[in-house]
């Protein structure tokens, strides 16, 4: 039986990446701009407590559907291309009774989690292209900068170009570029090899004992990958631990997106290390601020996120079987 399930169609990634990431950070924008407030160096409630939660989610509503669109679509191609090179995914054939197996686990690229880990990774960083400055743009409406609005915190930036020039404009809108970058692969590289490990197992159950983990069965030979509830549980756990390990590279992006003047990550780690002692005693505790609500919010967000995205893939998954066989609709 399969243990990996083949990486689904362009169309289909793109438009379970869209929908996933547009579910999740709307559902869940609340938490993300506390998040933001913890995190700012003017404070949770100078940068406006509890009020104005929603401040910023114009250019949320903007950037979510093309920034997910993005990486899904680079992550599944990756995968698939890598999973093409090397021989190592594991498939299943079904002619009449027999079952025919690719290579199964090997080492370096042949790797499943290795092979996993680039995808995710190079997905980020084709998302980054989008979510950089919808980021900037979002997180200085957040912190309650330019009257709290997406279109005063753009035409702020844009406004600059006399003096700035256009170079200088583009500079602003993708200022955080690299510490995003350095936040996102390795959340990735924790995150999605374990989600996607946490899914081979939950297809090996599946296939073993003819039922899901919360008891949906196994209606055929070829519904060979988790339900969507189950992705979404493998997904806000694998999601929940990458958030809280990669929690000070969080903080290090959000001072840099909202600082007034550019500052290197360098710099910036010495200051937050200096306010930390003089304020709380410890350096350490300022890189964890906002650890409650990131956690909270990328463990429901992954379960959201990736449990869209399961339920979008079996269902166009499920339509294709459908026509090919003739046969009745199997999710």
């Amino acid at each position: 039986m399969a243990s990996q399930s083949s990486p689904p169609p362009f169309q289909t990634a793109l438009l379970a990446g869209a929908l996933a990431g547009t579910t999740v950070d709307l559902s869940l924008f609340p938490l993300d701009t506390l998040k933001t407030r913890l995190q700012s160096a003017q404070g949770f409630f100078a940068s406006g407590g509890f009020r104005g939660i929603y401040r910023g989610v114009g250019s949320c509503v903007i950037g979510s559907a093309p920034g997910a669109a993005f990486f899904f679509v680079t992550y599944e191609t990756t995968k698939g291309f890598l999973s093409t090179k090397t021989g190592s995914t594991t498939t299943t054939t079904h002619t009449g009774g027999d079952t025919n197996k690719g290579q199964g686990k090997g080492k370096g690229l042949s790797s499943p989690g290795v092979q996993h880990g680039i995808a995710a990774s190079l997905g980020e960083i084709a998302a980054c292209a989008v979510r950089v400055p919808t980021e900037v743009i979002k997180q200085r409406a957040q912190a309650g900068q330019h009257g709290g609005s997406s279109l005063s915190s753009l035409l702020h930036i844009l406004h600059q170009r006399s003096t700035i020039g256009l170079t200088g404009v583009w500079r602003e809108l993708y200022r955080g570029w690299g510490i995003t970058v350095m936040r996102e692969v390795p959340f990735t590289v924790l995150q999605f090899p374990l989600w996607e490990s946490l899914k081979k197992w939950g297809r090996e159950r599946r296939q073993r004992t003819g039922r899901g983990l919360f008891g949906d069965s196994a209606t055929g030979k070829d519904d060979k990958d988790v339900s969507a509830p189950e992705s979404a549980l493998y997904g806000s756990l694998a999601g929940g631990f990458a958030a809280a390990l990669t929690t000070p590279l969080d903080v290090l992006k959000t001072r840099i997106m909202l600082s007034e003047r550019r500052e290197g990550v360098v710099s910036l780690i010495q200051t937050i290390w200096r306010d930390g002692k003089t304020k709380t005693g410890s350096g350490v505790r300022p890189f964890f601020s906002g650890i409650g609500p990131r956690v909270m919010w990328i463990s429901i967000g992954g379960a959201i996120f990736l449990g869209s995205y399961q339920s979008v893939v079996n269902a166009f998954e499920g339509t294709t079987r459908k026509k090919s066989s003739g046969g009745e609709l199997s999710l």
